[in-house]
């Protein structure tokens, strides 16, 4: 897992927590260690079934602001199906 993301794992579980989210996991280069300074962040949540478009915004906005980049937060139900073997098996619990 990248540097980037163990420095600030517990302020996201800590986010997660507040806004109500189950699991937190991140993917992609940021997960497989081979980020570079443009590399975004993916996150993949696991959310209740009544969880708002706002809440995750909110989640959003704030997980960008701690990392000081670019975060694409998807849920499993919204994976596309050709991704979805390939997220889910390099995706790491925070």
């Amino acid at each position: 897992m990248h540097p980037l993301i163990e420095r600030h794992r517990d302020e996201l579980r800590a986010l997660a927590e507040r806004y109500g989210v189950r699991s937190i996991k991140v993917f992609g280069s940021m997960a497989r260690d081979d980020a570079d300074a443009s590399s975004d962040v993916d996150l993949l949540v696991e959310t209740a079934p009544d969880t708002s478009g706002f809440t995750l915004g909110a989640l959003l906005m704030d997980a960008q602001d701690i990392l000081g980049r670019h975060v694409d937060l998807v849920t499993e139900a919204a994976l596309h199906p050709a991704m979805r073997a390939r997220v889910l098996n390099e995706a790491r619990q925070l």
